[in-house]
């Protein structure tokens, strides 16, 4: 093999890709450098698409869909959002709530302007999980924890020896490589935090997509519509699912609940933007660079 033949292989192992296209309803970006990084990039997009196709509660031949269709089903990511859902039902004291697939439905509808008005009824039944297999009496949303579960997984199917790299969806993110703007609700260009962390992260808000002061957040504990914040940004050391999860449901509570939850949960740190004042839990500064 010739010099020119090497350093051409070469480059073709080791290099930097980025890939950018639509998930969920939303832009995703997969970021990767070093060994096989476009091979590992479309990797990740593929795994992406693959669950979004499982777990997209509006495609009619998802699994999730399915779910909601007929009450059952056997599926492992599926079980898996199921069983996190649960948790943090228990552990939200039912802020999150997976058991609201016809509230979210109907928000969606509304949001999309399929509906002029919402009509949002809180419902709550029986869900069993029993190995993959799901049961339930009511319709779940589970597209509180869907892009999170997602973003993770795209991500861990690039990783490997020599590479390193990034996903990112509709804001929410695993682990970064380098520093990241947390985007401004107001419009404006100039990003409100430069953050530099290797947890997790998760923005939740009304600035994204809302109608008439409704979004897509929800508090069935208050059967209250829209978000209480213009912004709320998450990194947690567990997983993105996490961060989702909780970014929508300090979004949902008030103030004073939101910043007191993120302050008690293990491992987690919070920016919240109310009125446009800027409050944090106290660890969050660790993670600005």
């Amino acid at each position: 093999m010739s010099l020119a033949d090497t350093l051409t292989s070469a480059r073709t192992r080791l290099g930097d890709a980025r890939l950018e296209f639509r998930c969920c309803d939303t832009d995703f970006t997969v970021q990767m450098t070093g060994y096989r990084a476009e091979v590992a990039a479309e990797r990740a997009r593929q795994t992406a698409l693959s669950l979004e196709a499982e777990l997209n509660a509006f495609d009619s031949e998802s699994e999730v869909a399915r779910l909601n269709r007929t009450g059952r089903v056997e599926n492992e990511h599926v079980a898996r959002l199921v069983r996190r859902g649960l948790e943090y039902s228990e552990r939200t004291d039912g802020v999150f709530d997976i058991q609201q697939g016809a509230v979210e439905h109907d928000l969606k509808a509304y949001l999309r302007g399929d509906r002029k008005t919402v009509s949002a009824t809180f419902e709550t039944g029986s869900v069993r999980v029993d190995g993959d297999l799901v049961v339930t009496e009511t319709e779940l949303d589970l597209n509180g924890l869907a892009k999170g579960y997602i973003v993770d997984h795209a991500a861990a199917s690039a990783t490997g020896p020599g590479r390193r790299g990034f996903v990112s969806g509709g804001g929410d993110m695993s682990p970064p490589i380098g520093p990241i703007a947390v985007e401004s609700p107001y419009g404006d260009s100039r990003p409100l935090k430069v953050l530099e962390t290797d947890w997790s992260v998760a923005t939740s808000g009304n600035y994204r997509r809302e109608r008439d002061g409704i979004d897509h957040v929800y508090d069935p504990t208050s059967e209250r519509l829209g978000a209480r914040h213009e912004s709320v940004t998450v990194v947690a050391k567990r997983d993105c699912m996490e961060a989702d999860a909780l970014a929508t449901t300090l979004a949902a509570l008030p103030l004073s609940d939101a910043l007191e939850r993120a302050a008690a949960w293990p491992d987690l740190e919070a920016f919240v933007v109310h009125d446009g004042v800027f409050r944090t839990t106290e660890g969050f500064d660790e993670h600005v660079a």
